[in-house]
């Protein structure tokens, strides 16, 4: 899908991730995540670092669980017990509304089930958090709440973010790296400006 693909991603950099479909966002977040390996090259994570990511599908398992239980079974089971609190945590987070949180998954709009899957990861607590079209099924109050979360609650961790949503890259990204075949190019700048960059590169190309 991509070769020569040579970056560091450290805390505070949020890097929104942008190709086009089938162009390997997905295949580059699961090596990341440690769920794929690459075809070659290397991917070094520092020593006991808890990676979070959110995916763009439920699982099948989760369907017939209530919201609070899907979140709460996140939560590694040796600490489930103690430390169920966290779930009531992270969904007052998302500001969830009392009624939904005894609603099975499979009875939640796209957009809830969507943020369920991106609260399921949170309160594991990851030192690195990694979304895949995170804005799917999101109307506009949602889209503008999870803007809000990742301008306030990420900003000390790694983030790594693949979207067709371009104003919300451009809100909720400080880094944008073009996926490529060959020549991707990755800039310490937000989606408009890395643009602007890009075409800058490909016209003198």
């Amino acid at each position: 899908l991509v070769t020569d693909l040579n970056l560091v991603i450290g805390d505070g950099d949020r890097v929104g991730l942008v190709a086009g479909n089938g162009g390997g966002k997905t295949t580059l977040l699961r090596c990341l995540a440690g769920q794929a390996e690459p075809g070659s090259g290397e991917i070094h994570r520092s020593r006991g670092l808890r990676i979070g990511f959110v995916e763009q599908d439920v699982p099948a398992s989760l369907l017939d669980l209530t919201l609070y239980e899907a979140i709460r079974r996140a939560i590694p089971p040796e600490e489930r017990e103690e430390q169920s609190w966290r779930a009531d945590v992270v969904l007052d987070e998302f500001e969830t509304p009392a009624a939904l949180r005894d609603r099975p998954v499979r009875q939640l709009c796209g957009g809830w089930q969507r943020l369920a899957l991106i609260a399921r990861c949170w309160v594991t607590q990851p030192d690195a958090l990694l979304l895949d079209e995170a804005t799917n099924h999101l109307d506009l109050a949602k889209l503008f709440q999870l803007e809000s979360w990742v301008q306030g609650a990420l900003q000390q961790i790694p983030v790594v973010i693949a979207s067709h949503d371009r104003d919300f890259l451009d809100a909720c990204t400080n880094r944008t790296l073009f996926l490529r075949p060959e020549a991707s190019h990755y800039f310490a700048l937000p989606y408009s400006k890395a643009r602007a960059a890009l075409a800058e590169i490909d016209a003198a190309a």
